[in-house]
């Protein structure tokens, strides 16, 4: 899943840290979500496009691989 999260921070001039204590989460944590090494709940999702004042699909877009699985789409 790509997101535009490092560029909505430069945007809002706002730290990983910043972030981190917005939203109720580690450093690290943002960092995980904004390297694509973690996926967050829908709720941290919502929480960080509140951040910026946008919407989770402006913050958050799928890739063709994140359909593959369990959970795709039905053909």
């Amino acid at each position: 899943m790509k997101n535009s999260i490092k560029v909505q921070r430069a945007m809002h001039d706002m730290t990983q840290q910043a972030l981190a204590e917005r939203v109720g989460v580690s450093r690290q944590t943002v960092n995980a979500v904004e390297l694509g090494k973690y996926v967050p709940s829908a709720v941290l999702a919502m929480k960080m496009a509140a951040a910026f004042g946008c919407s989770v699909e402006e913050l958050f877009v799928l890739e063709e691989q994140d359909w593959e699985g369990p959970v795709g789409r039905e053909e």
